[in-house]
């Protein structure tokens, strides 16, 4: 047998006890190819001139996880040399030299690589057609199956499985050029370098670690800036490595004090299995925590980009067309083009004005979540208001005499019921007598009011300041890019001869905007989480499986002692727990407060409903635990068939 055939046993036999590594390789492969199919795609380029750094964000991407990769193939590949060592060692005592050992470990891994880099193409391809589609769906654009393999894709995923493979797997070859055999039959005997090294400084870490994880997880859940975010973030990664590095001496600590909850149910087995796990790898599982954190962040961070840019996409696009401005006579401008280029079904051109003062925007910046734009109320004429109405499609509203209605964002609306005090509006008092919601361009400058507008007979409006004039329009098509162009050169023109800046917005701009936002920012984002979680997720199972033998062992001594089928399927119930439980819980409490301060972090009133950090924080536990199940599923089931002794 040749060095060649034997690599490729070992490649394959490596492929079958480590199918969930393999796997894990084969998906992330998947994931760079198919990014890498949107960076060479001409198609997804054409889409709109928004996307031009695309190709940079997903490179930058990309070029994090290859770093993610090649540590976790460094990893697996520095495991599999200690837990194949004896083999090794047995290959230098029949003869073979040490290079060609580090040839055969070598080229048996990049064997398994390269069969990774071939299946990962072919799942790539089809990853790719989803994000194609969500891509031209995001864009409005009608998808159509065509598969194609880019040739510049699959030359910049090769290069990235290289990279991998080749920073990985170089250290693992100089290593085995340099140690002898006695190193080798020694190898796996080695246990993680002792960091903490007596008993009592363990102990005293332990509970250290402890009080630091306390103050870290009150100063995140408390939130109060990002001082107190960094100083908690802190103290959670102290509480990480310090707590990992002293479970295996602050468990028997704690027994020893409490020695009649050693032996209570599977206690002693669970706690007994679990510190010599940890025993070996302590940095290991903090690394793991951290990283499962930063999944958190990033897919949190993902879901909150996108539900901001979801929220702004419809809170500015009410209307197919919408300019306002401070000078009225800038309209006129606005509408020749509209007369001359654009087909317009409806449109109005009206003012909002002043109000007498700003009580209602006192009682909503007591009574909501509100920020304030403008200095006095806002308000809008009721002929005004019923003609906005009318191009959404809305019925008209009346008035009843000496009344007026508010118009508000969902947000404001159970505030602004429960208000009852009259308004002065040019000499009158005006009961509030209805609360009306519905989209209606009621954010940032220029708007609809801030979040509302009070709507008040003609007359009484047009006695009152103005505070600005609107152009809102509906179109017969969307507008197209040109034409929204030309709009924003006359405002331009206005800019650059010392005017005010114009507001102008396009609902088929904004959604361009939101689906480019969306393309460069959470689809990376997502990449990113889904790598991390798969990464920490390997290695942990890996971890997991490697000590089948011992778990054999150890449940066939259990049974011999008089352990029952029902009592050991328990323990390793509860052993799996806690095993998977422990890298989790410090990331997600980081996790959960990092997303619900991001969210609340964006102005008031735009992650509301379905978009709120609430939602959005639960959504993203929902589907970390979906992937990370599949990962403790496949391990458990695999574990329970070959551990537990047959009845």
């Amino acid at each position: 047998m040749t060095l060649r055939d034997l690599s490729w046993r070992n490649a394959r036999r490596q492929a079958r006890d480590y199918l969930v590594y393999f796997v894990t390789i084969v998906i992330a492969t998947a994931l760079m190819y198919a990014f890498n199919g949107l960076v060479f795609s001409r198609e997804i380029a054409e889409l709109s001139a928004k996307l031009s750094s695309l190709p940079l964000v997903i490179v930058l991407a990309s070029v994090a996880v290859v770093l993610i990769l090649g540590w976790l193939v460094a990893y697996i590949t520095r495991f599999m040399l200690t837990r194949r060592s004896r083999e090794l060692g047995t290959y230098l005592l029949i003869g073979l030299e040490h290079r060609q050992v580090a040839r055969l470990f070598f080229l048996e891994n990049l064997a398994v690589g390269a069969v990774a880099l071939v299946l990962g193409v072919v799942l790539g391809n089809l990853m790719f057609q989803i994000l194609r589609a969500i891509m031209l769906a995001l864009f409005g654009v009608e998808y159509r199956l065509s598969f194609a393999f880019s040739l510049e894709a699959v030359g910049m995923t090769l290069l990235y499985v290289l990279l991998v493979y080749l920073l990985a797997l170089g250290r693992s070859r100089r290593r085995i050029r340099r140690m002898q055999i006695h190193d080798f039959m020694e190898l796996d005997r080695q246990n993680e370098n002792v960091v903490i090294r007596t008993s009592r400084r363990r102990r005293r870490v332990f509970v250290l670690s402890l009080l630091l994880g306390a103050v870290g997880t009150v100063l995140l859940l408390a939130g109060g800036g990002l001082l107190f975010g960094l100083v908690g973030a802190g103290c959670i990664i102290a509480f990480l490595y310090g707590f990992f590095l002293s479970f295996a001496s602050g468990v028997p600590a704690f027994f020893e004090k409490h020695p009649g909850r050693k032996y209570r149910g599977q206690t002693l087995v669970i706690f007994r299995t679990l510190t010599a796990k940890l025993a070996t790898m302590g940095v290991v599982m903090a690394t793991i925590s951290l990283l499962f954190t930063a999944t958190l962040l990033s897919e949190g961070s993902g879901m909150v980009f996108s539900a901001l840019f979801q929220n702004r996409m419809e809170k500015v696009s009410a209307f197919d067309l919408y300019i306002g401005t401070k000078d009225r006579a800038h309209l006129a401008a606005y509408q020749a083009y509209l007369d001359r280029a654009v087909p317009v079904t409806s449109a109005r051109q009206y003012s909002i004005y002043q109000g007498e003062n700003a009580q209602v925007t006192t009682y909503c910046l007591e009574k909501a979540d509100y920020h304030q734009y403008y200095d006095e109320d806002t308000l809008l004429g009721l002929s005004d208001y019923n003609a906005l109405r009318a191009m959404k499609g809305w019925p008209a509203v009346t008035l009843a005499p000496g009344t007026c209605l508010f118009h508000c964002r969902d947000y404001l609306a159970q505030a602004l019921t429960d208000y009852h005090q009259p308004i002065p509006v040019a000499g009158q008092r005006l009961t509030p007598a209805e609360v009306q919601t519905g989209e209606l361009n009621q954010d940032l400058w220029d708007a609809n009011g801030h979040g509302f507008v009070i709507v008040v007979p003609d007359q009484l409006a047009a006695a009152r300041p103005v505070s600005h004039s609107v152009l809102a329009a509906m179109t017969e098509q969307p507008v197209t890019a040109e034409q929204f162009a030309a709009l924003c050169t006359i405002r331009d023109g206005y800019e650059e001869a010392g005017k005010d800046y114009d507001t102008l917005y396009s609902r088929a701009d904004q959604r361009e905007e939101f689906a480019a936002l969306s393309a460069m920012t959470v689809f990376p984002l997502y990449y990113l989480a889904l790598v991390l979680a798969m990464t920490a997720a390997t290695i942990l199972t890996v971890q997991q499986l490697s000590e089948t033998d011992r778990y054999r062992r150890q449940f066939e001594l259990l049974r011999k002692l008089g352990m029952d089928g029902t009592e050991m399927g328990r323990a390793l119930r509860r052993q799996f727990a806690l095993y998977y439980a422990m890298p989790v819980l410090p990331a997600g409490i980081i996790g959960v407060a990092f997303v619900r301060n991001l969210g609340g972090a964006v102005e008031p009133g735009t992650l509301t409903g379905l978009y709120s950090p609430g939602i959005i924080t639960a959504a993203a536990l929902g589907l970390f635990f979906l992937l990370y199940g599949i990962y403790i599923l496949m391990a458990y089931t695999s574990l329970k068939r070959t551990v537990l002794p047959e009845p």
